[in-house]
């Protein structure tokens, strides 16, 4: 891997640092991950998914949601009951 210097408006700095951070990685690597989709195309590569997935576990955690879920629906309601207790 090699350094490589860019000028950025101030614009696209401040969205480059808020994307980085709300997808909770560097700026370096998002610039890495923008470049490779812009040049090389979109990405099938399972490893990709799988980290985006791996990203968004707790997302909701960190946001103070108030979801109201009505559990007395039968065999599902059971389910998330069951579920609610981990």
């Amino acid at each position: 891997m090699q350094r490589t210097n860019i000028y950025l408006t101030d614009e696209q700095r401040a969205a480059l640092a808020a994307r980085a951070a709300a997808e909770r990685t560097s700026a370096a690597e998002l610039v890495r991950r923008l470049i490779d989709q812009a040049l090389l195309g979109p990405n099938d590569d399972l490893t990709d998914d799988l980290a985006a997935i791996e990203a968004s576990f707790g997302v909701l955690r960190e946001n103070d949601l108030d979801i109201d879920v009505d559990r007395a629906d039968g065999q599902r309601g059971l389910h998330l009951r069951r579920i609610s207790q981990l």
